[in-house]
């Protein structure tokens, strides 16, 4: 933890990211109001979107024959037939999101930045609460974090024309390795990209709540780190990288009872997975206390920077 590292030895970020993964995994109570904040308005959210999921699809006369028929072997065919299900249920979607996708964002940043404020004071008592500029910090993280999924999705529109509807348009088969190519490519350089420049908008919340700052002090103070810059660069690509295992990981764990489907009931695999997400979610906001923890330690570190 912060206390427990000196100030002027060169640290690499990966090994202080081991260190402060041991040290916070010996604190669970950081783990805990992680856990305990998060679900707090995730529930509720969830909950929402659950039972607004089930009312429109009792609502939309969805042909579940002709999505439980798709097959990769005939992929003209599965597209038409999800081109038809989101013709079906777009505006549905569409005519609930416009309220609850605003809303539900607001809601959480608000959670979100007094949540943090309680963590990160509980990981060290020496930061100052904060939580208004870790509300606008939040607030600019999540509007770039919508842009980049924009961008990417915007890719995969484009990759679809390219590869799928333009050569179906002219009478022939969709290039589906080209599609994939496309997407993969297109999904690992905006990761790249974000990994190495999002860090900006994770360290500034911690510089407001170790320095004292406002938000746009803080986002300056931020762009102007020095040689703490790259070792934050490599605790973000390492946090990627991670979540990408995880999701690897928790993908894995939920097929691991396919084989025994047509001996298992419906109930146990709806547990199982429902098991799976929620381990995977526990996972997720451990470390996402370790990076907080990380960073709070190389910026003690570094403090003179």
């Amino acid at each position: 933890m912060p206390d427990t590292v000196g100030h002027h030895v060169p640290v690499r970020g990966t090994q202080s990211f081991v260190g402060v993964m041991a040290a916070v995994w010996k604190r669970p109570s950081l783990t805990g109001l992680e856990v305990l904040w998060r679900w707090l308005i995730g529930a509720p959210l969830v909950a929402v979107v659950v039972w607004e999921a089930l009312r429109i699809g009792s609502a939309v006369p969805l042909d579940t024959h002709a999505l439980a028929a798709m097959t990769v072997f005939k992929p003209v065919d599965a597209v038409g037939t999800l081109s038809a299900a989101m013709s079906l249920l777009s505006p549905a979607v569409t005519q609930i999101a416009r309220w609850f996708v605003p809303l539900a964002l607001v809601v959480w940043m608000i959670v979100s930045a007094f949540g943090r404020t309680i963590v990160m004071r509980r990981l060290d008592t020496q930061l100052k609460p904060r939580p208004w500029s870790l509300f606008v910090l939040g607030a600019l993280r999540v509007f770039v974090l919508v842009a980049v999924y924009g961008l990417w999705y915007g890719g995969v529109q484009l990759a679809g024309q390219w590869a799928v509807m333009g050569p179906i348009s002219q009478g022939g088969e969709p290039n589906l390795v080209l599609y994939a190519a496309l997407l993969i490519c297109g999904t690992l350089a905006l990761f790249v990209t974000w990994a190495a420049s999002g860090w900006l908008f994770d360290i500034a919340p911690v510089l407001a709540m170790l320095r004292g700052l406002g938000v746009l002090e803080s986002l300056r103070q931020a762009g102007r780190l020095g040689p703490l810059r790259g070792k934050l660069v490599e605790i973000n690509l390492v946090m990627g990288i991670v979540k990408i295992a995880l999701i690897v990981l928790a993908m894995v764990f939920s097929a691991c009872p396919l084989p025994f489907e047509s001996v298992e009931t419906q109930g146990f695999l709806v547990n199982w997975g429902i098991g799976v997400a929620v381990l995977y979610l526990l996972a997720s906001d451990y470390f996402h206390v370790v990076r907080a923890a990380a960073y709070v330690s190389l910026c003690r570190v570094y403090e003179e920077v």
